[in-house]
């Protein structure tokens, strides 16, 4: 069958609609993480593209992360987890370029209404419910971070705190594996600020020492935003680092 629509792909480049083709699929949940995808001359006669087209819009999907091929056994759709994603999205290292897994304790959840900031960012209703969150992130045994975590309840029906505190991998493996919600890239902007007094509680810190605040939005397919999180960052020690692009 021919999933393409000439109407959509007239003057666009052919393996950009398949890529896109290929994304409604994922997002319809078409191929779970984990699973290999169908084979290339499948595809290629779903689509009615040859082979190379196909392979460049595969090419396009694996180089943001969102396909993995694996030689010798095919392309699977890639899932988060700790040894492979972690440091894809986690950019805060020791000074001294030190990167270590963080330590992650939950000392808060519960269910809120968005206020304006929270549903702009998710681009929900003001006031819809969403699901809020606090963890603080311990590294070398030295709380560094504090992440406010605000989900749609609506994406996330049946998440609890149990969930939270009893996950076997990340949070986005969580989000994939649990709810059908796959992070393929973050939009995160950085401005300083000064510690709250609950949050220089949490990070040994002078409340009004100075901290590093990221805003990052988590965008799954189709540029939908998933969560929004707030991290306030005590930089005394640790400072951001990405290397290349996300």
């Amino acid at each position: 069958m021919n999933d393409l629509d000439p109407s959509t792909s007239l003057g666009a480049t052919l393996y950009k609609e398949v890529a896109r083709r290929m994304l409604a699929a994922l997002s319809a949940g078409e191929w779970k993480p984990g699973e290999a995808i169908p084979a290339e001359k499948k595809l290629s006669e779903r689509f009615a593209v040859s082979i190379g087209t196909l392979r460049k819009a595969i090419d396009e999907l694996v180089a943001e992360n969102i396909l993995i091929r694996h030689q010798g056994r095919g392309t699977y759709v890639a899932t988060h987890n700790r040894e492979q994603q972690l440091f894809r999205f986690f950019n805060i290292v020791r000074q001294d370029g030190v990167r270590t897994y963080p330590t992650v304790e939950l000392v808060g959840f519960g269910h809120a209404k968005a206020d304006k900031r929270v549903a702009d960012k998710l681009a929900i209703s003001r006031n819809a419910k969403v699901v809020h969150y606090t963890n603080v992130l311990t590294l070398n045994g030295e709380p560094v971070i504090v992440d406010e975590i605000y989900l749609p309840a609506a994406m996330f029906a049946g998440l609890t705190e149990q969930m939270l505190r009893e996950r076997p991998n990340t949070l986005y493996n969580l989000y994939q594996t649990g709810f059908g919600m796959n992070v393929i890239r973050i939009d995160e902007r950085l401005r300083g600020n000064l510690a709250s007094v609950p949050h220089a509680a949490l990070l040994g810190c002078a409340p009004g020492a100075p901290l590093l605040e990221m805003h990052r939005v988590a965008l799954s397919f189709n540029q939908q935003p998933i969560e929004y999180r707030v991290s306030s960052v005590n930089t005394a020690n640790y400072e951001y680092f990405a290397a290349g692009s996300q």
